[in-house]
């Protein structure tokens, strides 16, 4: 018979290490962590290879689970600081470009897509950007962070963060155009 795992069920047998509590947290969890970390990865394969990463993080980890946040917070949390972590290996925030280098600055308004394009086509144009556009786009546009705390993440000025910013809105725009056409 099937056994449904609660969310406490999960946590404690993972606790004590228990290898069936482990595979319901992958199972229950994975489609989930899996969309987040393609929202950081170029591909599916770097996706699933921070997601592998970020699981063996929260299987070490859980036992400081404080449940003062959602379980589901906590992880995406781990998930996304090893996604960061893997950027910054990669080395590819080691560009300096400072705001003023930008002609016009920062526009201030967003582009309304929620309405024209569905989520995959979102999803896929986020993707095809260069890693550190994405992960400042992400980090400010879907998990809300501000500048400050992006380019403290990321080890960049806050003007790098802006510039990515704005650069990625600008490829973006571009893509979702030439999706419209």
């Amino acid at each position: 018979m099937y056994h449904r795992w609660r969310e406490d069920e999960i946590i404690e047998g993972c606790i004590n290490n228990k290898k069936r509590a482990r595979k319901a947290l992958y199972e229950h969890y994975h489609g989930y962590l899996l969309a987040v970390a393609m929202q950081y990865s170029k591909d599916r394969y770097e996706a699933e290879s921070i997601l592998l990463e970020s699981l063996l993080k929260i299987y070490n980890k859980i036992g400081g689970y404080e449940r003062k946040a959602p379980f589901v917070n906590w992880m995406k949390s781990i998930l996304i600081n090893t996604a960061i972590d893997k950027i910054r290996k990669d080395k590819k925030f080691r560009q300096n470009i400072s705001i003023e280098d930008i002609p016009g600055g920062i526009e201030s308004g967003t582009v309304e897509i929620e309405d024209k394009f569905g989520a995959e086509e979102i999803l896929s144009a986020i993707q095809q950007l260069p890693p550190s556009y994405k992960a400042v786009f992400n980090l400010y546009a879907i998990e809300g962070y501000s500048h400050n705390e992006i380019a403290e993440m990321l080890q960049i000025s806050v003007n790098t963060s802006k510039s990515n910013l704005h650069r990625a809105r600008k490829i973006l725009k571009k893509l979702l155009e030439d999706i419209n056409e």
